[in-house]
């Protein structure tokens, strides 16, 4: 992104965001320049930084497209978008389905902007500026309720954006939320960052950027993320797994070996179905 472009209401250029620091991550061009600042100095202490960011693009789109092509979900609500980047949902949907349909929703405002990039030309797919703190606002969106039937199974998204919720806000009621209006067989994809196992100078300086960007960060541990999915009937999430939360890298891996990384365990993800 052009520095001296005109940048909406509502963008602080002298704060990150996190919406741009990952696009940058993901090697985007969204960004501004005291997000890349602000990214390299987590990169200083976490050189696993980008890798993590990569892997959990990866579950992002391996679950998207399983849901599509083994679960016959045809409408999608990514919740926490971001900005335009590596395997938007809708393109990886509609390589399955060209008819799905798929409604993104996100607080900042640079989405709402640059939204066209990923708004379909057959209007299966649409782009909604709103909180995901707000669920009655989003789910009765008019964009939202014009792509989406509530009757029929919908797969909820919410990859990388529940730790910027903190605990007095309830992130585990607001799961339950979407999940409550989706109807029987819809799924919800989810992943989370998590403090377990690494080091503390890394959680620190994370939580310290954080702190400064629009958003702060809450990393949980292994218990907080499955609670999440309390109700909900999880996916073995790869062969010979049982039904368990597991790192970012190793859902849908056909070699979990192979698919581990240092950057990967920094995320804990799942997908489960709404009996």
């Amino acid at each position: 992104m052009a520095e001296a472009q005109p940048l909406p209401d509502g963008v602080d250029p002298t704060r990150p965001s996190p919406a741009r620091m990952y696009d940058f991550m993901l090697g985007g061009t969204h960004n501004l320049e005291i997000d890349r600042q602000a990214t390299q100095r987590i990169y200083a202490q976490a050189p696993d930084l980008f890798d993590g960011a990569w892997a959990n693009r990866g579950f992002h789109g391996r679950a998207a497209r399983w849901l599509a092509a083994e679960c016959g979900i045809r409408q999608f609500i990514d919740i926490g978008s971001g900005l335009p980047t590596q395997q938007n949902t809708h393109e990886v949907v509609h390589a399955v389905d060209p008819a799905a349909r798929v409604a993104y929703v996100d607080s900042d405002p640079m989405v709402l902007l640059l939204g066209a990039e990923m708004l379909a030309d057959d209007g299966t797919t649409a782009v909604l500026h709103a909180d995901l703190r707000e669920p009655g606002t989003v789910l009765n969106h008019p964009d939202l309720r014009a792509l989406i039937d509530f009757d029929q199974p919908t797969a909820v998204l919410m990859t990388a954006v529940l730790h910027f919720v903190p605990d007095a806000a309830d992130p585990w009621g607001l799961v339950a939320r979407y999940v409550n209006a989706c109807a029987p067989g819809s799924y919800l994809a989810l992943s989370h960052t998590t403090r377990d196992k690494i080091p503390a100078n890394q959680i620190e300086t994370v939580v310290q950027v954080y702190e400064g960007a629009t958003e702060s960060v809450f990393p949980r541990s292994l218990a907080e993320v499955e609670r999440f999915f309390d109700g909900l009937e999880i996916v073995p999430p790869y062969p010979g797994a049982g039904p368990v939360i597991t790192h970012a890298g190793f859902w849908g891996a056909e070699d979990p070996q192979t698919a581990d990384s240092d950057g990967a365990r920094a995320f804990y993800c799942g997908v489960a179905r709404k009996p």
